[in-house]
């Protein structure tokens, strides 16, 4: 036969102590887990490769935008033209280097600047990179133009892996808009 529970103040308070106590446990994991999810989610680069071209003073720039929050860490840099497929640190990590090996006509360009693109760099939230600037001179921004858009229409192709500081990995490209998250 089962015994009963004699019900006094003392089984009461302490049902009541431990209960609020589970409780109390449920509600702090849960914020915990909130709080994980909302630290992963404010470190989230976001890379953007950009052009700005500026006409009246002859300047074109390509540059790496993080409109994000948290670093962009590059991990490689992948080119491909006319079906081939190559590395850019075969360049030097040199953007302009393997544009100037497709298209020589490029190697007469003075007014130039222009960064390497290595694995491990970091990018910071909200800031701009410079891949390769053209400036000053109209022949040179003409040239380089002309010989850029040549080259896309034949295949051009170039895309930068990147990841953030909590190792999620992402693809950006000529090609689509924005990040593609990489699993």
């Amino acid at each position: 036969m089962a015994k009963k529970i004699k019900w006094n103040s003392d089984k009461i308070l302490g049902i009541s102590a431990m209960s609020i106590s589970f409780i109390t446990l449920i509600i702090f994991i849960y914020q915990t887990n909130l709080m994980s999810k909302q630290n992963y989610l404010s470190i989230l680069p976001y890379l953007s490769i950009s052009t700005s071209d500026n006409s009246a003073n002859n300047t074109f720039a390509i540059t790496l935008d993080n409109y994000g929050v948290g670093p962009a860490i590059i991990e490689s840099t992948t080119l491909r033209y006319q079906g081939k497929t190559e590395d850019l640190s075969d360049y030097n990590n040199e953007f302009l280097k393997y544009l100037r090996a497709k298209a020589p006509a490029l190697d007469s360009i003075k007014g130039i600047s222009f960064s390497t693109i290595d694995k491990g760099i970091a990018i910071p939230a909200n800031t701009k990179y410079n891949i390769l600037t053209i400036y000053n001179s109209k022949k040179d921004y003409e040239l380089y133009k002309a010989t850029l858009e040549e080259l896309l229409q034949n295949g051009l192709y170039f895309e930068i892996t990147y990841k953030s500081i909590q190792e999620e990995h992402w693809r950006i490209n000529n090609v689509t808009q924005g990040p593609e998250k990489l699993d």
